[in-house]
């Protein structure tokens, strides 16, 4: 066989098995030419091609072929990641957190949030959570919306004044602003719309909220945040099904089998379960501070409410669910 065939046929191995090992790939060579060199001569015209064979050989080379040797048993590599790291926000501040869910500004109720406001003051919180939805960002959403009511910066606008109200109400309370789903309606919709201005840190929206001049720190990214061992999710973070029954709370068991407080369904709710050593399993979804009457849902099982959590230094904790009544009287459930 000829010395320009046996060329041809190492060229074409190495075209068709790019990253596989020189030895491989002169093991397919002795097989392509049926026994008519030896694996070591055939391993040298592999080299060959690869430009291994010393700089003198890789002048003139035309293949195209070049790589870098490799240590004896280098294979390939695997591919890098591009997955992102997943961990709970832990605040770390013990003593008793007040839990706001839902409020949705500019939709809110005046008389449920003044209600869980002075309720918290009164108990001298080290810490407020606000637990998504505290913006509902109607302009951006992906459903019809009434013309008329279409107005992102009065959103926008009202929304940074209650940040500022909240913050006058809790002076040099610890302030936790954790996105729910009507807080992601910014993101998708400035994908959709702005990507080129997406990635810019100045398009954030804790910076259109202005979070660090009322010291509120934002969690995304449907992240956790925990209150000592108590995961508090907004509640959209689990997706839809089973997530939503009759009683929110056991759907949250249902789904997670692990204790958690969460909001986004609009309703108050506790459901407790032991496991076959006792030990219990308590979910617990907190009432609603926004109109109990939206355009998309007119009626409902919703009801206005909020929680507090006291969370002591060993990470244990005590759950307190609220209950607003319509004439803005709270109430334990």
């Amino acid at each position: 066989m000829a010395g320009d065939d046996i060329t041809r046929m190492a060229i074409d191995i190495i075209r068709q098995y790019p990253h596989h090992p020189a030895r491989s790939l002169a093991r397919r060579l002795v097989e392509a030419a049926n026994g008519a060199l030896t694996l070591d001569a055939a391993r040298s015209r592999i080299r060959q091609q690869l430009g291994q064979c010393g700089a003198k050989n890789r002048k003139g080379l035309a293949s195209g072929l070049q790589r870098q040797a490799r240590s004896p048993g280098e294979g390939v590599a695997m591919p890098s990641s591009k997955a992102a790291t997943w961990e709970p926000y832990d605040p770390q501040v013990t003593g008793l957190w007040g839990v706001l869910s839902d409020i949705h500004v500019p939709y809110h109720s005046e008389v449920a949030l003044k209600a869980a406001v002075e309720h918290l003051k009164s108990q001298e919180i080290v810490g407020l959570l606000l637990n998504g939805d505290i913006a509902d960002f109607y302009s951006i959403s992906r459903y019809v919306k009434n013309p008329a009511n279409r107005d992102f910066g009065g959103e926008l606008a009202q929304v940074r004044q209650l940040l500022k109200w909240l913050r006058q109400e809790f002076p040099g309370v610890r302030m936790v602003y954790k996105q729910g789903n009507h807080e992601e309606r910014y993101q998708v919709w400035l994908w959709q719309h702005a990507a080129e201005l997406s990635l810019q840190p100045e398009m954030s929206l804790d910076v259109w909220l202005h979070c660090n001049l009322y010291d509120i720190h934002m969690v995304g990214d449907q992240l956790p945040v925990m209150l000592g061992k108590l995961p508090v999710l907004h509640g959209h973070e689990k997706g839809k099904g089973i997530s939503a029954p009759v009683n929110q709370a056991r759907g949250a068991f249902l789904r997670l089998h692990h204790t958690v407080l969460e909001g986004h369904g609009h309703r108050t709710s506790g459901h407790c379960e032991p496991d076959m050593f006792g030990n219990e399993v308590f979910c617990w979804s907190t009432g609603c501070l926004a109109d109990l009457r939206p355009e998309y849902a007119r009626l409902n099982k919703y009801n206005w409410g909020f929680a507090t959590v006291d969370v002591h230094t060993d990470g244990s904790f005590d759950v307190q669910n609220m209950r607003i009544t319509k004439d803005g009287v709270v109430r334990t459930s």
